[in-house]
């Protein structure tokens, strides 16, 4: 049983134009269109799924007015790899494909849209290609043929940068693995930790809501399209 993540299931981006995303992300990228539907639970939003494999997904996401809220760079967004944007928020994403030859294909794939591409650029940990997509997103094709060394690529002189210390390195290296119990309460509300952005008094109830409950009543299942038995 894995007690960390074992990979992406499906990033979501937010759009003002959901059909304009789907074409870049199918079209462009290559990606097929899985699922299209009413966002569970969110009166107004559309939900896309387009398949990078069968356990990895990119995610679009349409809700009511989002295409009046402005894109400010250097804020909301990027704009390239090398930019800030506010605290987090997504600073760019790289997308994986097996070999340099894939990273070559990719490239040129997006080049016939009429899409720039700069590179491949060589990083020593990956070879990538960067290019923009819709609504300003700074995006990345990457590739590694091998794992990635930490004695090779854990710069000491960063680790004191980013104020971490030998013993929090070797913690972060090696995470310790969850000995258990299973099921865990749900904890008190803690200001000091992150919350999801919900009104407090709403939110307060959400959680101290049993979990079986939330599954029970906060689940859709059945797919949109039903299918012959």
């Amino acid at each position: 049983m894995a007690q960390h993540p074992t990979g992406i299931h499906h990033l979501a981006f937010m759009a003002g134009d959901i059909k304009k995303h789907i074409a870049f992300f199918s079209e462009v990228m290559g990606c097929p269109l899985v699922a299209l539907f009413d966002m569970h639970g969110v009166p107004g939003g559309l939900h896309a799924f387009l398949r990078m494999n069968d356990h990895s997904y990119f995610s679009i996401v349409q809700l009511p007015d989002v295409d009046k809220i402005p894109i400010e760079l250097g804020k909301t967004h990027a704009g390239n790899g090398a930019l800030p944007s506010a605290p987090g928020t997504l600073q760019h994403l790289a997308f994986g494909v097996d070999t340099d030859a894939d990273l070559i294909a990719m490239r040129d794939r997006i080049r016939s849209h009429g899409i720039n591409v700069i590179g491949p650029i060589d990083h020593g940990m990956c070879r990538s290609i960067y290019f923009a997509g819709p609504d300003q997103m700074t995006l990345e094709v990457a590739t590694s043929q091998e794992a990635i060394d930490p004695e090779a690529w854990i710069d000491p002189t960063v680790l004191a940068k980013a104020g971490i210390d030998a013993a929090e390195a070797a913690r972060f290296r090696a995470p310790a693995a969850y000995a258990g119990p299973s099921p865990v309460a749900q904890p008190a509300y803690a200001e000091d930790k992150p919350h999801m952005a919900y009104p407090k008094e709403a939110y307060l109830r959400m959680i101290a809501v049993p979990d079986e409950v939330i599954t029970a009543s906060a689940s859709y299942a059945d797919p949109p399209v039903k299918q012959p038995a």
